[in-house]
């Protein structure tokens, strides 16, 4: 058969209609492939303890996966309840909230009515319409939130239910993966696996590694500056510290609405160096150290896969963007056609500095040499 050379106009046309046509699968299929793929993330976490029921205490495999799975539950079920309980000292305190909303919003009225000359009456009733457009879209936004909800329980009715299929059924994967392709290829898609393997479970472990350290960090900042509720704060930046660059930021506008409205607007300074602290310690030497080298995405790359993960599939998408573009560019790496796209995700690399090496001569002279 003849090898066929194309224009490379129409090599960009198939490859354009191609990633389209996945993008648009992917959208349809957001309800099945997102439990999916966090649940081959939390397989490769929960590996290591299924692994060591099987070898240590004779589990079968089915066995070892449901007990993985259900202490994943006991875990998360903690730490929700643990959360739930400090939001509900929060709700006790909402009489508080509200009053000192009310008082800051008094003051922010008067200061818009010296600064840009609107009156008062101007500004209610401006708000009075407002509510009033909300009041009438209500319906739309009660249908919209049980929806979100519901969507919420599916989403973790099926990824409990896929992390026990992939960890009971991982060595069926593991065998179409190699016997899918040429029996020459085996052994490179094997070391591909394994490194996959290798690289995401190292990332999920230092990513909640580094959740639960920058949980602390912030516990203990938020009590040393006497900020109340500095417990469910904490908690809340850490767990939204999972979410790549913007998690950060949607945490620290929580923190300042909270401390604005319990402590008043001297605090919310501290809060804010506060936060840029911990993210620049975070940014510079947590995610370095915890989370490693492993993950080499730059940043341009990384931030545009996060915005394209949440067009697609929301706050799952802004979560697994990020290693399952290390997974892609593990593959462009060992694929000789596909090298430059394995480049081009990749972080840019420093040049080694050419290192002068001394001797010592019979003469006791220092003498350069390259």
């Amino acid at each position: 058969m003849k090898n066929i050379s194309l224009p490379f106009y129409t090599k960009l046309a198939m490859v354009l209609f191609s990633i389209i046509s996945l993008g648009y699968l992917a959208i349809l299929g957001q309800t099945l492939l997102a439990p999916l793929l966090t649940s081959f993330l939390l397989a490769l976490l929960l590996l290591p303890l299924a692994g060591y029921m099987e070898r240590k205490w004779r589990f079968k495999r089915s066995i070892a996966s449901i007990v993985s799975v259900v202490l994943m539950i006991v875990v998360i079920t903690g730490i929700l309840y643990f959360l739930a309980n400090q939001l509900t000292d929060l709700w006790k305190d909402w009489p508080l909230l509200k009053h000192q909303a009310e008082t800051s919003f008094h003051d922010i009225q008067l200061w818009i009515s010296k600064t840009f000359n609107v009156n008062t009456q101007i500004q209610i009733d401006y708000l009075k319409n407002s509510a009033s457009s909300a009041l009438s879209t209500s319906a739309s936004v009660l249908g919209a939130t049980l929806l979100t909800l519901s969507s919420t329980l599916l989403f973790l009715f099926f990824l409990l239910l896929f992390t026990f299929f992939i960890l009971n059924y991982r060595g069926v994967l593991f065998n179409f993966l190699t016997s899918v392709f040429e029996e020459r290829h085996a052994q490179k898609v094997s070391e591909v696996v394994r490194q996959v393997q290798y690289i995401i479970k190292k990332y999920v472990t230092g990513l909640f590694l580094q959740m639960f350290i920058v949980t602390i960090l912030m516990v203990i900042i938020l009590l040393i500056l006497n900020i109340k509720y500095a417990v469910l704060l904490g908690l809340i930046t850490g767990i939204f510290n999972i979410i790549p660059y913007l998690g950060i930021f949607t945490a620290l506008l929580i923190s300042i609405l909270i401390t604005f409205a319990t402590a008043g607007a001297g605090k919310v300074l501290l809060i804010i160096i506060a936060f840029v602290s911990v993210h620049a310690l975070d940014g510079n030497v947590l995610m370095p150290l915890v989370v490693g080298s492993k993950v080499k995405i730059n940043a341009l790359f990384a931030f545009i896969g996060i915005v394209i993960g949440e067009m697609m599939w929301g706050i799952s998408g802004m979560f697994l963007c990020i290693p399952y573009l290390a997974v892609l560019k593990i593959i462009f790496d060992k694929v000789d056609q596909l090298k430059p796209w394995g480049v081009l995700l990749g972080s840019e690399e420093k040049p080694l500095k050419k290192r002068r090496v001394y001797r010592i001569t019979k003469k006791i002279k220092l003498e350069e040499q390259e």
